[in-house]
């Protein structure tokens, strides 16, 4: 009766359940535990502890999506064939001149000069010439060099979990090994003198152990090392010691049973002779899952949890995972959501099946998908996808408003903040920092007009813009419609860009007397697609000129600074920092606004506002600097 008597002393303390967790993070550091360098074959489930850069352009080089014929889309539909054959590996050695198309494999090579590709069952060989039976546009089967991802671009940020899609992007730009978060070490115990190990012979009044089975699958399931200390009877002296082995080489340690009042549960009396704090918790007003103990010795938990397996893996979800997953550097779990509504029309090939790589981002009736098109020879499509959604083989295309269900990829959590608009370096260096304050950030890089679109309609948190008003040469203002508020951003240089030393820019000092100096010769320019900021930059400078390459409209800054620095073309237009980036010659053309777009709804979201006080900020302003922008 007295030791019954004296473990009445020990009885719960009960306590909300918010104060219980506030308790537990005053005292346990939900931080990762520290980085480590893992092989490219050990890297799957790991997460990231530092950015990725990538040190290569992906693709490397502008190469053929068919089998075909590299030509110029602007000839005329006989051609003399080159006396060469490109395959994948092979360099081309013939430049595509007018009346002229090479015989080219997919993957291989685009030869300079050409700017589309023309599919063999578009063709046909007559008297030794190719006879064009189809159009073609500029640009069409190719895929860009850069236009996947380009030399100095953030792949991965800090915090991403690595799975097969994220290996794939880390092997296409060469990575072999990167730095990852250490994954916590969790011992397992399970008390009781009724237990019995799974696959033992079991009699009456002894229950098979599955706590530590379960709790072990769930601790992997958040990437932990689990170690399993088996089963420890009912006696003080035996559980001190297992209690000792396990905290020597453990981060965490996971008790099951004896956390109640009862003479017999000795664990919560042994885990009571910690220190440093000791217990913190003891009762919480759960059910199930009030005898929780939780106790904490030089910032390492040890979590006494209920006997009853149901009791003990709530309690495990509610209080441990998320200390997993905070050492682990894995963000807040969050539960799949499915239901979307499409965001934007999309075509489809009538005759297949196809599934669309689609983002998912909210909008102000609930989630919208937005497909990813970059193409099936794309790495990012898959590893940026959130989910995917099916289009019937018979169907030519859906229209933008039609419910659709998404199917999820992962278990990546909504997004805090949605950016639709022109990338720009500038803006991923202040979006790197809230990412690592948690964050969440989704931001598709659909160019200036369609962030402004998109801002219009209410689709996004902001949109990055650099558009130029030819009327009166202010960038952006012009262009704000009602409902949406101008934020200004930086200024950042736009410029011509040409390999050091090349023909007709050895002697050139200004960015206008180059151009013209490039149309006068008939150097190959690369262009900028339709709708971008640059484009219409682009198209001002050249007057209604029409240079060879004037065709050919990749999508982003790096690729167009990739085709000049590979040879593929002579000039373009790009900003200083990609340019100082290749190595690349440059001479100053614009000073721009770069300025964010923020639908007036959302101007007092707290994400937004994180961000508009890191812009103005003079720790934003020196990361702009850095990167090669200005005010």
């Amino acid at each position: 009766m007295d030791l019954i008597g004296a473990q009445q002393t020990q009885f719960l303390s009960v306590m909300a359940e918010d104060e219980a967790q506030a308790v537990l993070r005053r005292h346990v550091a939900f931080a990762p535990l520290g980085p480590e360098t893992v092989a490219l074959h050990d890297l799957l489930g790991r997460v990231l502890a530092a950015d990725v850069i990538a040190g290569v352009d992906v693709p490397g080089f502008d190469r053929a999506s068919v089998d075909g014929f590299a030509l110029r889309a602007e000839d005329a539909p006989v051609l003399d064939l080159n006396p060469e054959t490109l395959t994948p590996g092979v360099e081309p050695q013939h430049e595509v001149k007018a009346g002229t198309a090479t015989i080219i494999a997919t993957g291989a090579m685009i030869p300079r000069g050409a700017d589309a590709v023309l599919m063999q069952e578009q063709s046909r060989l007559l008297d030794g010439r190719l006879h064009r039976i189809a159009p073609i546009a500029p640009g069409a089967a190719i895929a860009r060099a850069g236009s996947d991802m380009a030399w100095g671009d953030t792949v991965l940020r800090q915090g991403r979990v690595v799975s097969s899609r994220e290996i794939g992007m880390l092997a296409a730009t060469g990575i072999g090994s990167a730095s990852v978060w250490r994954r916590p070490r969790v011992a397992v115990l399970s008390t009781g003198n009724e237990l019995v190990a799974p696959g033992a012979p079991i009699r009456p009044g002894q229950v098979y152990d599955s706590n530590a089975a379960q709790l072990g699958a769930a601790v992997a399931e958040l990437g932990g090392i689990v170690l399993q200390h088996g089963i420890v009877a009912d006696d003080a002296p035996a559980l001190h010691s297992a209690l000792a082995r396990a905290m020597a080489d453990a981060d965490v340690v996971l008790l099951s049973g004896g956390t109640s009042k009862g003479a017999g549960d000795v664990a919560a009396r042994v885990v009571a002779g910690l220190a440093r704090p000791g217990v913190i918790v003891h009762g919480v007003a759960l059910k199930p899952g009030k005898p929780l103990c939780l106790a904490v010795q030089d910032g390492r938990l040890v979590a006494l949890l209920p006997g009853f397996p149901t009791s003990a893996l709530f309690t495990f979800h509610r209080f441990v995972a998320p200390v997993l997953r905070a050492l682990a550097g894995l963000p807040p779990d969050d539960p799949a959501i499915i239901d979307a509504t499409l965001a934007i029309r999309i075509a489809s090939e009538v005759g297949r099946t196809e599934f669309v790589m689609t983002a998912l981002l909210p909008g102000a009736d609930g989630l919208l998908a937005y497909p990813l098109g970059k193409g099936s020879g794309a790495v990012t499509s898959f590893a940026q996808a959130d989910g995917f959604f099916a289009v019937p083989a018979m169907t030519d295309g859906v229209v933008a408003g039609t419910p659709v269900r998404v199917q999820r990829i992962g278990t990546a959590p909504a997004p805090d903040l949605v950016l639709i608009g022109s990338q720009c370096a500038g803006l991923d260096a202040l979006l790197g920092v809230l990412e690592r304050d948690g964050v969440r950030i989704k931001s598709l890089a659909v160019g200036s007009q369609g962030g402004l679109a998109a801002a219009a309609r209410g689709a996004c948190d902001l949109a990055g813009v650099h558009l130029l008003d030819p009327a009166t040469g202010q960038y952006n203002g012009p262009f704000v419609p009602d409902g949406v508020t101008l934020v200004p951003g930086y200024g950042r240089m736009q410029g011509v860009v040409f390999r050091p030393g090349t023909a007709p820019f050895a002697s050139t000092l200004d960015a206008a007397s180059a151009v013209t100096a490039a149309v006068a010769a008939g150097a190959m320019m690369v262009n900028r697609n339709a709708g971008s900021g640059t484009r219409a930059l682009i198209d001002g400078v050249l007057g209604g000129a029409r240079p060879p390459g004037y065709a050919s409209q990749p999508r982003s800054h790096g690729a167009v600074a990739a085709a000049v620095a590979q040879g593929r073309a002579d000039w373009g237009v790009t900003i200083a920092p990609v340019a100082a980036r290749y190595g690349l010659a440059f001479l100053p053309l614009q000073d721009e606004r770069y300025d964010l777009l923020v639908p007036t709804a959302r101007l007092a979201r707290a994400p937004v506002q994180r961000l508009l006080a890191l812009l103005d900020s003079g720790q934003g302003r020196a990361l702009l600097a850095d990167a090669g922008f200005g005010r």
